[in-house]
């Protein structure tokens, strides 16, 4: 499975604690690395990072976690395993859309939707859902589109829109589902009033194998954002993302580079491969 765009949770020393508890709650699931600073595990397949990053931010529900049951006994212990300590924002319940449905915020503060329907082949069980809201609310649709001219292999599934009679905006997202570069994702506008944003608590990291590819992400997603340090941007719609190349995990777990790999990126906004590995 390609894995090469992913989700990174920010936690505050807690990421190693958090990682072991999703997967002990997801089947096919494992570790794949562990360090001080982050680990790396799936969750049916889907890579995601957790990152030991301080207080300074924190994670909100602008972007979810987006999971396919297929079984009610499996939405009800999912939803039952992430309750533990947590809330719901929306109960496990029927509503117009599905059977069951639900929207949780676990102990560590990651949102979750959770919905029982039959996952298409091909798609995957969990996927990134981006929630726009407040001043961006109405801008999912432009997203999608925009992101989908940047990432190879991207395509967009479905889109589901208010209608005329509707109680928002007709051409406003209800939902949509897209993929880029094979990963998929879901967006929709959040009407109502909210208090939080898009912002680095859940970033996408995208991983890369040439400096071509690091320059080509790097310029297409700073056009209207920000550049900020280690890999880190934001896109003109507040969304974090981190471009970083495919070596820095193996160099990261070699204890004898880590340091010299860590101290030379610290100093950069932008990755530059070549550097990196003249630091070792």
């Amino acid at each position: 499975m390609n894995n090469s765009i992913y989700p990174c949770l920010w936690f505050d020393n807690l990421a190693k604690e958090a990682a072991r508890f999703y997967c002990s709650i997801f089947n096919n699931s494992k570790i794949i690395s562990e360090n001080s600073f982050i680990s790396k595990f799936e969750l049916e397949g889907k890579a995601i990072i957790a990152l030991n990053g301080g207080p300074m931010f924190k994670i909100n529900p602008s972007i979810s976690l987006f999971v396919t049951c297929q079984t009610e006994g499996e939405i009800k212990n999912l939803y039952d395993k992430l309750m533990e300590g947590g809330g719901a924002m929306m109960a496990l319940d029927k509503y117009p859309w599905s059977e069951k449905y639900a929207w949780v915020v676990d102990k560590y503060g990651m949102t979750w939707q959770l919905i029982l329907r039959e996952l298409p082949e091909g798609q995957q069980k969990i996927k990134v859902s981006f929630l726009f809201v407040g001043d961006l609310y109405g801008k999912a649709h432009d997203a999608i589109k925009h992101y989908s001219t940047i990432f190879p292999n991207s395509h967009i599934d479905s889109m589901e829109f208010y209608h005329e009679g509707e109680a928002q905006p007709e051409g406003n997202l209800k939902f949509g589902l897209f993929s880029l570069n094979k990963e998929f994702f879901a967006a929709m506008d959040g009407p109502g009033n909210h208090d939080f944003e898009f912002n680095e608590g859940v970033s996408i990291t995208v991983e890369c194998e040439t400096q071509t590819e690091i320059d080509h992400y790097w310029t297409k997603l700073t056009e209207g954002g920000a550049e900020s340090q280690c890999g880190w941007l934001k896109d003109k719609f507040g969304v974090s993302w981190q471009i970083v190349p495919t070596v820095l995990g193996t160099l990261m777990n070699d204890p004898a580079k880590a340091g010299k790999v860590m101290e030379a990126f610290m100093k950069t906004k932008k990755f530059d491969i070549e550097k990196l590995l003249q630091a070792v």
